[in-house]
């Protein structure tokens, strides 16, 4: 499929099924004991994500917490920007979305450009081949890789908007009006698509092949992911679907790891890296990615406070590795044992899943992930922007 075919059909993709979806969003480091083998990490890393982020946007040399801005402040997603004021009041996610943009983009949107501007610096340019020599180098990083990073928050920003998508068959009264959410839908749909938009423009400027291949073959990862999850999501309100942690791990790196880690690999590229460093990259993204999303998924179960009211996914990690430790017939009981007049009790099957193997299973996965993550920077050479790598898959997997 071309990728402006795809374009064309991703926002039906997306808005096939599945209820209201809530974003996605960086961890903040709360406590529990720690559970698991784990690698001694250094005392200079450190404990909370906002000094993280801060110490290496310090490395490259660039405030990327607004990266996305310069395209989300275009007269066109202005324009836009003037409608979503219509949807106050109701519970449209694109207000969502579009608070997190403005408001808290320095603690969750930016995650994946800061990345790739670091792995670029940790890198460096090539040894074997000096053709990217006059290409413009600022802080260590090339311009491309930086076009690159701010080609990739689009992309992931786009599909956050597309992901805000209300299922209108679902809709109860206090969402709101349905001429509203309808109109919401449109406007999640536009500004999604005005935003792919650009990140193909960007990309075609590059004029690399091999990394236009990369990012679209991410992005089609990122709709194959999102409609799964859309799938098996749209089931949470009766009996989720068995999947199995396996399933879950080839679902999660289509829909949150394949873009970081397509992107680590094409930065390498930009710089005419070798096969073996691209790999490198590509598998530091690739775990990265994944134990980022497992710590998101712990944090219903591990918060010190827990609202009663707070739900959670039926298909997040600690869900999945407790219905597989405890078996299909057993965890069926259990979530009817939690329903009352037909709705879920989240807070009391979150205590339930709590006294099982599943959350520190979860814990001991994100460790793994953040392991292989760590193993993959190996490669690259002692530097800040490799420490302050590091400090992220510390940042990420750090629970006590």
């Amino acid at each position: 499929m071309s990728l402006r075919r795809l374009l064309l059909r991703l926002p039906r993709y997306l808005g096939v099924s599945g209820s209201p979806r809530r974003l996605w969003w960086s961890p903040f480091l709360d406590t529990i004991s720690s559970v698991g083998s784990w690698r001694g990490q250094s005392s200079r890393s450190p404990a909370h994500w906002n000094q993280v982020v801060s110490e290496a946007e310090k490395i490259v040399g660039y405030p990327t917490s607004f990266m996305s801005l310069r395209c989300l402040l275009s007269d066109e997603l202005s324009n836009i920007a003037m409608q979503v004021r219509k949807l106050v009041g109701t519970q449209h996610p694109l207000l969502t979305t579009a608070r997190g943009l403005v408001h808290e983009s320095r603690h969750n949107l930016q995650l994946r450009g800061l990345v790739v501007l670091l792995i670029s610096k940790a890198a460096g340019p090539s040894s074997m081949n000096a053709s990217c020599q006059n290409y413009d180098m600022v802080s260590g990083i090339y311009s491309c890789q930086r076009s690159l990073a701010e080609i990739t928050e689009l992309i992931h920003t786009a599909l956050l908007v597309h992901r805000g998508i209300v299922n209108l068959s679902e809709l109860q009264s206090s969402d709101g009006p349905l001429k509203d959410m309808q109109f919401g839908n449109k406007i999640a749909i536009l500004s999604g698509d005005f935003l792919l938009a650009n990140a193909c423009n960007g990309l075609a400027l590059l004029q690399n092949t091999k990394v236009v291949e990369l990012l679209a073959s991410a992005l089609m990862d990122l709709v194959q992911g999102i409609y799964h999850e859309n799938s098996t999501s749209a089931k949470e309100n009766h009996i989720t679907e068995d999947i199995g942690i396996s399933t879950w791990k080839e679902q999660t790196f289509l829909s949150h790891g394949a873009l970081l880690a397509k992107s680590c690999q094409a930065a390498m590229e930009l710089a005419k890296h070798d096969a073996d460093v691209q790999d490198m990259a590509f598998q530091y993204g690739k775990h990265m990615a994944m134990s980022h999303k497992i710590n998101s998924d712990l944090q219903p179960f591990i918060k010190e406070k827990t609202s009663d009211s707070i739900t959670f996914n039926l298909n997040s990690a600690p869900v999945v590795l407790h219905q597989e430790f405890l078996g299909r017939d057993l965890w069926i009981k259990q979530i009817r044992e939690a329903q009352e007049k037909g709705r879920l009790d989240y807070a009391k099957l979150r205590e339930t899943i709590k006294a099982g193997k599943g959350v520190t299973s979860a814990i001991d996965l994100c460790r793994y992930h953040g392991n292989k993550a760590l193993e993959a920077l190996e490669s690259f050479p002692p530097s800040e922007a490799r420490s302050a790598l590091e400090n992220i898959v510390f940042a990420v997997t750090r629970f006590s």
